[in-house]
């Protein structure tokens, strides 16, 4: 019988993983414990600022949610993006791929769904979260009368790091040997209204097979979306990369896109786990990606390898 393993993204991944390997320790499928980790870190307010509720708003104060899941045993999954006042959208997402044919909801629509599934409206703001974004914001730094600010990309003007835009993933294997896997955010700190990331997109931010694994990336997430990072990295493992193989190959590729477009690497990782129980991470260089792993009852943190650009 496989040994339940689960893999979180960041230090507060060791939240997710201690809630994970409980829900797996207790017979769970892989799916609903990666859910359960994903939710530990929605509900705990002093371990993040980029995912679920007391995280950093957009540039204009609201903060908007994004969450998919997806169990590698049946390729089923489901997402939600854009989503305002519900506290648990990786719980609207399995909802998604549970009740209904889609895989993505956005916005409003996404919202006016959780309310039909009996999801409470919830007032998603903390003080602190207020404070940083009215101390931080750079609009509200413009003199009455000025030109509004020129189109960005919601981070150029201010300083965009690890506390602002990170993602929690969260990937498991159950003691049958599926996978699964959640990925909750609140995305780019700052970000313009509108602004999604790769966390709800499929194939982006999250891919799940039992056939040939699970990957999660973090980071930022324009560019993971460019090279379909998560698909990129089960797919080198279903072609016989291990999972740090495929990791490397994946920032490998992230800084060869940059490259072709002539800016810096941006910093982002990847994280994966193979049908065997083997685990692997890999990041673009200064991204101090640290990922935990839960096995045996016990959660560890290790610090992933940095892939610098020309390498």
């Amino acid at each position: 019988m496989p040994d339940p393993i689960v893999i979180a993204t960041w230090p507060f991944g060791k939240v997710a993983a201690e809630a994970a390997l409980k829900s797996l320790a207790n017979g769970d499928p892989a799916l609903d414990a990666a859910i359960a980790g994903a939710q530990a870190v929605e509900d705990d307010y002093s371990c993040r600022t980029s995912v679920g509720f007391g995280s950093l708003p957009d540039r204009l104060g609201r903060l908007t949610l994004d969450a998919c899941v997806m169990d590698g045993k049946t390729l089923a999954c489901g997402a939600v993006a854009g989503v305002e006042h519900i506290k648990h959208p990786v719980a609207l997402a399995r909802r998604v791929m549970d009740r209904t044919t889609h895989v993505l909801l956005v916005g409003e629509a996404a919202k006016w769904f959780a309310l039909q599934q009996g999801f409470p409206l919830e007032v998603p703001y903390t003080s602190d979260a207020i404070k940083e974004w009215l101390e931080k914001h750079p609009d509200l730094k413009q003199r009455p009368g000025a030109n509004p600010p020129a189109p960005c990309d919601g981070a150029s003007e201010i300083n965009i790091d690890a506390d602002h835009h990170d993602t929690v993933t969260v990937l498991t294997r159950d003691a049958k040997g599926s996978l699964g896997g959640a990925c909750t955010t609140s995305g780019l700190a700052y970000k313009l209204p509108g602004r999604v990331g790769d966390s709800p997109i499929i194939g982006a931010g999250l891919y799940a097979d039992d056939l040939a694994g699970a990957a999660g990336g973090t980071g930022v997430g324009e560019e993971i979306i460019r090279i379909a990072g998560s698909s990129y990295v089960v797919e080198l493992m279903r072609g016989g990369r291990s999972p740090q193989e495929a990791c490397v190959r994946a920032c490998e590729r992230v800084n060869a896109s940059a490259g072709r477009r002539g800016v810096h690497p941006a910093r982002v990782a990847f994280l994966a786990l193979d049908p065997k129980g083997n685990v692997g991470a890999a990041c673009t260089a200064k991204t101090n990606f640290q990922y935990a792993v839960g096995r045996g009852g016990k959660v560890e943190l290790v610090q992933a390898k940095e892939i610098a650009a020309g390498m």
